[in-house]
């Protein structure tokens, strides 16, 4: 019987030295560079970041999300899982270690549906980390509903002609390209007549309007586009994958990415669990550390357990996709902890941030950015009420309507069918004497 919850001593050494390298080299960034991680590097940066991601590179943990076809280790989820625990602390770690969203996902779909072509023009610069890319889905009109797309793509000889606004495409200001979602078959479902483009961003059309940013950060800080494409024209080699496509092909990018985003979060329930016990056992009020209250008592003992299960299904999601192979047989589980990662997040942060008082809300702590995980998370790659609706229909597959009037449980029911198996027992038991 295999059960375990070891990782081998040989993968486990090369947590360890990620631990340290991510809290002694990597952190320091997050306070004297914020905001500047997908930004193309400085002459002041480079000589700091080109070293640690070789250094990462040496350690064999460089792109780890990736299989060996394609420069990666082929760790697979689980171990990416493991690894993602600790670059979760840090908003530099993951451009450090080449495995930062979206970039991650934008890659897979290139290298599962891309041409040759494509994959030396756009795959090859992402891997090395030379570059950022951008995933252009949503549109301002339409939210969480794909139905409402208004993009167009409409071929014209030997070119593609695409026209339409998206939304809240993350990272665009700095990306060299775009993946666009665009219908190119108005006349059938959106989910058989929508396609996706590679588009480079100095394409001719190609018009930010602005950069949005997130609560808290200032305009220029803002990284989310609202970008119109007017009439942008792309070669007819621009399409990734076949027409129609492109829900397939998200499908493949958001399975993975909803997994990454839950297995960071990790690392963000575990941040606020260690904030919220340093801090109970530096304080006292009305005679006592804060840690021998109750309600504080009750706050760790929650955000403990919450975790634990948060992030014992996450590895078994991961687990389940290095089994499978096929997002689609672990659908349920994906969206599970897609629904889960927002609650979690904020509850854990919370308690914590609540336990530090004052300061817990000033700018001298780190909660603000914490916190505001969980809401983004509710959104990101689809809101949570759309994973709850998947995890249901996926749940009641598994299960029929009772059969007759009453539930199968029915106590009378269950009573009667009892009497009649023990009778027969009995009978028979009479008969052999």
């Amino acid at each position: 019987m295999a059960w375990d919850f070891s990782t081998e001593p040989e993968f486990e050494e090369k947590l360890e030295w990620a631990r340290e390298f991510v809290k002694e080299r990597i952190e320091p960034l997050d306070i004297l560079y914020p905001h500047l991680q997908f930004h193309p590097l400085s002459d002041e940066l480079r000589p700091i970041v080109d070293p640690l991601k070789q250094e990462v590179r040496d350690h064999d943990l460089w792109a780890a999300h990736l299989g060996p076809e394609l420069g990666g280790k082929g760790y697979g989820q689980l171990k990416l899982a493991l690894l993602n625990e600790i670059l979760g602390l840090s908003s530099w770690a993951p451009i450090i270690f080449g495995t930062q969203a979206p970039d991650t996902g934008n890659a897979e779909i290139i290298a599962h549906y891309g041409t040759d072509e494509q994959k030396e023009l756009y795959l090859q610069p992402l891997l090395n980390g030379e570059v950022f890319s951008c995933y252009s889905m949503t549109e301002p009109q339409a939210g969480s509903d794909p139905q409402q797309f208004k993009t167009l793509a409409v071929k014209d000889g030997d070119e593609w002609v695409i026209n339409g606004w998206k939304w809240f495409s993350s990272n665009a200001r700095t990306s060299s390209f775009v993946i666009v979602m665009a219908v190119t078959d108005p006349e059938v479902s959106i989910y058989k007549g929508a396609s996706m483009f590679l588009v480079p961003t100095d394409t001719p059309g190609v018009e930010f309007e602005r950069h949005v940013g997130l609560t808290g950060e200032t305009e220029e800080q803002g990284m989310h586009a609202l970008i119109h494409y007017n009439e942008v024209r792309v070669p007819a080699d621009a399409l990734l994958g076949g027409e129609g496509q492109a829900f397939a092909i998200a499908q493949t990018r958001l399975g993975g990415g909803r997994v990454h985003h839950a297995m960071r979060s990790v690392a963000t329930c575990q941040k606020a669990l260690d904030l919220l016990c340093e801090r109970v056992l530096s304080r006292e009020t009305q005679g006592s550390l804060l840690a021998r209250k109750q309600f504080i008592q009750g706050d760790i003992a929650d955000s403990y357990a919450e975790l634990a299960q948060f992030r014992l299904l996450v590895l078994y999601t991961a687990w389940e996709i290095d089994q499978y192979q096929d997002y689609q047989k672990t659908r349920k589980n994906i969206a599970a902890i897609k629904m889960l990662t927002p609650k979690v997040v904020h509850d854990a942060v919370w308690r914590s941030m609540h336990a530090h008082g004052a300061l817990g809300v000033s700018n001298e702590m780190p909660f603000g950015g914490m916190w505001m995980m969980a809401p983004i998370m509710s959104v990101v790659d689809g809101p949570t009420e759309v994973h709850k609706v998947t995890v249901a229909r996926e749940v009641l597959k598994g299960y029929e309507a009772a059969p007759g009037l009453w539930p199968t449980e029915h106590v009378p029911a269950k009573k009667k069918e009892a009497e009649e198996k023990m009778a027969a027992y009995i009978e028979l038991l009479v008969g052999n004497s």
